[in-house]
């Protein structure tokens, strides 16, 4: 009897699911294009993750390659251009990631605390409209601004701050620092975007509720806006942390030199240059490459998320 009823009762979820499944028949067929579009584009290409264990050659392809195990992982740890390139990629991560998730929630906390809803609107249009703008585009105007005449150097010359125009772009040591403040000015404001919807749901009461209890302005933001946002902060960080190992390939190729190279690349440059940069392509350097950012990115972003259910924290998984 027992059994039986262990049976029944492992049956009925299942009916449950395909009742609900039935229910919901045209979401399952609206959702089939995306599902194949998943597969064909995110999925389809790891086949082509066996080109890294494999001394690969065009002509041949994958099937008639000569197998050489980790012989291009050994290669790549080797060499001291993508060592650098390891590290270009995690201090430029590093840098967006805590510049860009404060410049986010800081003006999100502004732009809530603005009353005058035109000037609001308008603010947040402004902020936001960059993030539409071709990278080449913003490149292109960061080259002119910090240039040695550029509006930078004028403006420091002009508040007596420097003597000499700098060579910001010139100089390995501030290239990690201008990517940084390029990708803020891109993305701020549609990184507010979340932070914003996530303070309109907060319940109107505990403001009025801290504010008979004597909060000022500065306290309603620290005891009920931050506390309000966490959750939804806390997955962003979770996300984010997954994605350091993607620093950006467009604004380090499009600003690099050979004065920078040291400072500018990154493990997608490094595998450009690899796969397709040379008389004789090494896909499979390239390839090694890109799954090896792959792997430590899952791996970053699956201890992000145990750590933060460690804490009791929103997970994401």
């Amino acid at each position: 009897m027992t059994t039986k009823a262990a049976t029944v009762r492992g049956r009925a979820p299942r009916r449950k699911f395909w009742k609900t499944l039935g229910k919901q028949y045209q979401l399952m067929i609206m959702s089939v294009p995306i599902l194949l579009y998943v597969l064909l584009f995110n999925y389809g290409p790891l086949w082509g993750w066996l080109t890294a264990f494999q001394n690969y050659e065009p002509k041949k392809g994958l099937l008639g390659s000569k197998w050489v195990g980790l012989d291009n992982f050994r290669f790549l740890f080797g060499r001291e251009d993508f060592l650098l390139a390891i590290r270009n990629t995690l201090a430029m991560s590093v840098i967006n990631l805590v510049f860009g998730t404060v410049s986010a929630v800081l003006l999100a906390i502004l732009l809530n605390e603005i009353r005058v809803r035109a000037f609001k609107r308008t603010v947040q249009t402004v902020t936001y409209l960059p993030h539409f703008l071709s990278m080449v585009i913003v490149v292109g105007m960061a080259q002119n601004i910090f240039s040695s005449n550029g509006a930078v150097n004028q403006l420091l010359l002009s508040l007596g701050l420097i003597r000499e125009p700098v060579f910001f772009l010139g100089k390995g040591e501030y290239f990690w620092w201008l990517v940084g403040v390029i990708n803020v000015w891109k993305e701020v404001g549609w990184n507010t975007i979340i932070y914003i919807a996530a303070m309109t749901s907060i319940d109107p009461s505990l403001y009025e509720a801290a504010q008979i209890d004597g909060a000022g302005r500065w306290n309603r933001i620290l005891h009920v806006t931050l506390p309000g946002i966490k959750s939804t902060f806390m997955v962003l960080l979770i996300m984010n942390i997954g994605h350091l190992m993607e620093a950006g390939f467009e604004i380090q190729y499009l600003m690099r030199s050979g004065l920078t190279m040291q400072y500018s690349d990154t493990i997608d440059v490094f595998a450009l240059i690899y796969s397709f940069g040379s008389s004789r392509p090494h896909y499979a350097y390239g390839t090694a490459a890109g799954m090896f950012k792959s792997v430590v990115g899952i791996l970053l972003l699956l201890g992000a998320n145990r750590i933060a259910k460690a804490l009791d924290e929103d997970t994401l998984i």
